[in-house]
């Protein structure tokens, strides 16, 4: 279960200017959304995962996957006990899933709908 139920989406005009020393020229945000401190950026060419470590969250881990390299993905919607969703993707290179908890301020049918509109191109 996620801590503090703070996820929720970023206006993607705000992620292309805090994460602009990441976007290639001409690549445009789509969708972003905020999980606790690390952050989803769905753009017009990539999915990149921004991954704070540590105490203080100084140290970020940025993972570039194209969508071209998204085998597969899977939705679980939050359950009566379970107040959390998941979002599983597998990347052709690694047999274990990459796991991200949604808190109910994010629509999880929503960020499947965008996920589906990149990797099915």
């Amino acid at each position: 279960m996620a801590l503090f139920g703070n996820a929720h989406t970023v206006d993607p005009a705000a992620a292309q200017q805090d994460y602009a020393r990441l976007l290639g020229q001409g690549e445009q945000v789509y969708a972003a959304y905020t999980l606790i401190r690390d952050t989803m950026l769905f753009t017009d060419r990539r999915l990149v995962l921004v991954d704070k470590q540590g105490i203080t969250g100084k140290k970020v881990e940025y993972h570039s996957i194209p969508y071209k390299s998204i085998t597969h993905f899977a939705v679980e919607t939050a359950g009566t006990f379970d107040l959390d969703a998941e979002l599983k993707i597998w990347i052709s290179s690694n047999p274990a899933p990459i796991t991200k908890t949604f808190t109910k301020g994010v629509d999880i049918y929503e960020v499947q709908a965008i996920l589906t509109q990149f990797v099915a191109r």
